[in-house]
């Protein structure tokens, strides 16, 4: 395959240093993309990165990746109003390796392939590199009035967006371009990527290089990703749409990319997945003569909670997905985590109960009428018991019961369902 090609019809290419595709074409090439480890898990917003190395990979090129341990401690300033938080050096150590487990699954990293994945970390060549050192065998080669000229550079300095810029930030783009360097030196690495806020910094990067060795470097980047809607991509009104099941969970990640727009799923399905052009062109043209059935979404969230967590955590959610749409069981209730638990009822009426209640034992009726508002009057509640039209945890009731601890889901919940729709759900405490 030709990488640019690829990633062109992908919608994945922004700008593209003259001479890249040719460079390409004629041997296998060695290329970065860089990710500070400010967390300690990948969020969504990184996959097109890493996405970008998977094809790369595939079309038998040879992808590194840059965790950035070094320039993790200052702070990239593209794109940023205000200075981040520096990190200490064992937070990143920790970040650093809980990224590149993530990223092991995604990339292949079989010593065994001539163009096998790779990861560094610059804080290993960074670490002993002395300021003065630095600005002798750097900063003499990169002139102020070039790095001024940088975009993320001038709108800090304008008071466009943030109050000015620390000299630490404004250093990021040589640190930056060294790193280049030393790949290209060390690695043969001849190609950056990135996405297009990051052009000034790779270009640096390139700039150095030829200054440095005559040697040439090449930059290619990627658009920022949005939302149709103007929206930031990733975002929700809880944070970042995280890689780790314990900060996003899997069912989460999956109703993520099944709740994207129609518009929005036929861009995401070409820069998330490996589906073809033919495959992806079918699934188009099958989602646009029945978009109610949402083919693109379902074949994007599935494809994507596969691959970063697994098959079983799809099926889980799946099933968990089903509940609210009547298909699901008492069985498949109780095997909900607490989290997947309020994720999925997240929104519906809550009410506190008393767990002495529950001791007891306090009848169904009581609980829906009088415990709690769900309804009105204990005679309405009856009426729409005899009719099949009350639900404890999935379960429909045909009798007024006694509702005791042996009813709590996770040890704390109760789920009561008024009807086809209605949804309660008690907390026990």
């Amino acid at each position: 395959m030709n990488f640019i090609d690829e990633l062109r019809w992908r919608g994945m290419i922004h700008d593209v240093m003259p001479g890249t595709e040719e460079l390409l074409s004629k041997e296998m090439v060695s290329a970065y993309v860089g990710i500070d480890p400010t967390a300690d898990s990948l969020h969504i917003g990184h996959l097109v990165g890493i996405m970008m190395l998977k094809h790369l990979q595939l079309c038998g090129h040879k992808p590194l990746v840059l965790i950035g341990g070094a320039t993790g401690m200052i702070g990239d300033p593209s794109g940023k109003s205000e200075e981040r938080n520096l990190l200490d050096e064992v937070t990143l150590r920790k970040n650093q390796d809980a990224l590149t487990k993530q990223i092991a699954r995604l990339l292949d990293f079989n010593e065994a392939n001539p163009n096998c994945a790779v990861a560094v970390n610059n804080y290993d060549w960074m670490k002993e590199f002395s300021f003065l050192q630095f600005i002798r065998d750097v900063g003499k080669h990169i002139t102020v009035n070039y790095m001024m000229a940088k975009d993320s550079v001038k709108k800090r300095l304008t008071g466009e967006t943030g109050d000015g810029m620390s000299f630490t930030e404004f250093t990021y783009q040589l640190v930056q371009g060294y790193d280049f360097l030393h790949l290209y030196l060390n690695h043969n690495c001849k190609l950056q990527m990135g996405g297009s806020d990051q052009w000034g910094n790779i270009t640096t990067g390139t700039e150095l290089i030829r200054r440095k060795t005559g040697g040439e470097a090449y930059a290619l980047t990627c658009p920022l990703i949005t939302k149709a809607d103007g929206g930031k991509f990733g975002k929700t009104e809880s944070g970042n749409i995280w890689l780790d099941p314990l900060k996003t969970s899997p069912y989460k990640f999956y109703q993520f990319w099944l709740n994207t727009s129609d518009a929005d799923a036929e861009k995401y399905i070409r820069i998330f997945t490996l589906f073809t052009r033919e495959e992806i062109n079918e699934m188009v043209t099958e989602h646009n003569q029945a978009p109610h059935l949402r083919t693109l979404q379902k074949a994007l969230a599935k494809d994507l909670t596969i691959r970063i967590h697994s098959v079983d955590d799809f099926n889980a959610a799946i099933e968990a997905s089903e509940i609210l749409f009547g298909k699901g069981t008492t069985e498949t209730l109780k095997n909900l985590t607490e989290d997947v638990l309020l994720s999925v009822f997240d929104g519906v009426p809550q009410s506190e109960i008393s767990a002495s209640l529950l001791d007891q034992g306090v009848s169904l009726v009581d609980l829906v009428a009088d415990v709690t508002t769900i309804f009105g009057s204990k005679g309405e509640a009856r009426r729409m018991l005899k009719d099949g039209g009350i639900q404890l945890n999935k379960e429909k009731m045909s009798e007024d019961i006694l509702v005791t601890r042996n009813h709590l889901l996770n040890n704390k919940y109760i789920l009561i369902q008024k009807g086809k729709k209605n949804y309660y759900l008690l907390l026990v405490k």
